[in-house]
């Protein structure tokens, strides 16, 4: 064989190799953040960034709503479910990041994330349809959003559910003032002013999740809620409390927080941030120590916003609600601490936060009053 057929051949499978790469390369780029498909008589939204552990940005936000909107108003299909790719989240969040950068740079996503995001939530709140979430694994502040208004919301051992956004400056928005003040007693306001950790069963048993059932169940669970015929929500009802009954793990160990929930509803019931630091100090028992030490990296001005909302949710619609979080969104995004939170947990990671003001005490009840003023014409509009 002459050279030159050799030198041919090699060019013509080196550029079949580049051109398989290229496709490859193509084909991964090109595949949707949302996977939208009509399965059976359900509607099935598959949250599909795996690698950042599906956290929520603009272009999932601006597929998911249209669809809602469009199943919801059509005669099929009969219900909703919402899942996340990869075995690891359910979706860990949103995006912040890219708020961060376009907060700082004075970009409109600041404004439009929150609004968009808010509008989905409050979407899912009111969805005529059963809407049932599969949070198996990962589900934190916008994952939770996306979950916890639906009508159905399935944890399993692999889901982690946290609300930790007073540690970014921020506070446990996507409706966290309507849905945190309504869990047993004072359990909603000690899971966002502290960020605990809910985990597998626990996340049920805290009121956050409807169903427990056990993530290797899941697949045959929805094959069978993809088959129902025009169900009601009783008729899933009886779909998921029969895997639950089948799923036995954990069943025996008590909720994590069994123990304390006495503690948490004394040491968390005074009328300020102020009194419950004073109180878990003055307790001095290794959980109120541990509590204490957890609120003091806090940003001092999320942790007032968050009780002022969680105080005030808890007697408000969703609706009202998610206009009140847009509020404090957008005061998030005009201060200083939301942008110092990011910086030193997600970005240089250097976990030393410097909080402006850094005391709770240097928190104006003025200060807080003003993060809840009205944004005029800019409102969120339900």
């Amino acid at each position: 064989m002459s050279f030159t057929i050799l030198t041919s051949a090699y060019r013509l499978r080196s550029l079949c190799r580049l051109q398989r790469i290229q496709g490859h390369m193509m084909s991964s780029q090109a595949e949707p953040e949302v996977l939208l498909e009509k399965v059976g008589n359900a509607g099935v939204i598959t949250l599909n960034r795996p690698k950042v552990l599906n956290a929520l940005n603009m272009t999932m936000i601006g597929l998911i709503y249209p669809q809602l909107k469009k199943w919801e108003s059509g005669d099929d299909p009969d219900i909703v479910i919402i899942k996340g790719a990869g075995g690891k989240a359910f979706c860990a969040g949103g995006d912040i990041r890219a708020v961060t950068e376009a907060g700082k740079a004075g970009g409109s996503l600041a404004e439009d994330f929150f609004r968009q995001e808010y509008i989905l939530n409050n979407t899912i709140g009111t969805f005529k349809k059963p809407y049932i979430a599969l949070i198996d694994g990962i589900t934190m502040g916008g994952g939770v959003g996306l979950s916890v208004h639906g009508r159905f919301r399935v944890a399993t051992e692999k889901t982690l559910f946290a609300m930790p956004e007073t540690a970014i400056g921020l506070f446990p928005d996507v409706g966290g003032g309507y849905f945190l003040p309504r869990l047993q007693g004072k359990l909603g306001l000690f899971l966002a002013l502290t960020g605990f950790r809910l985990k597998g069963r626990d996340v049920q048993r805290a009121g956050v999740a409807t169903h427990f059932v056990e993530s290797m169940k899941i697949p045959e669970l929805e094959e069978e809620l993809v088959h129902m015929k025009s169900p009601s929500n009783e008729d899933i009802s009886k779909v998921l409390d029969s895997y639950q009954n089948q799923s036995s793990l954990d069943a025996e160990k008590p909720f994590v927080l069994d123990k304390r929930m006495s503690d948490i509803n004394r040491l968390f019931s005074s009328s300020s941030v102020e009194g419950i630091m004073q109180d878990l100090k003055a307790d001095g028992s290794e959980f109120a120590k541990k509590q204490a030490q957890t609120l003091s990296k806090m940003s001092p001005t999320s942790l007032k916003m968050t009780y002022k909302l969680l105080q005030a949710g808890a007697t408000l619609s969703l609706q009202d609600v998610l206009v009140m979080e847009y509020r404090l969104s957008q005061a998030c995004m005009r201060g200083c601490d939301f942008y110092e939170g990011v910086r030193a947990l997600l970005v240089d990671k250097d976990q030393n936060p410097k909080w402006n003001p850094s005391t709770l005490e240097e928190v104006s009840e003025q200060t807080v009053e003003q993060c809840f003023s009205s944004l005029g014409d800019k409102e969120l509009t339900l």
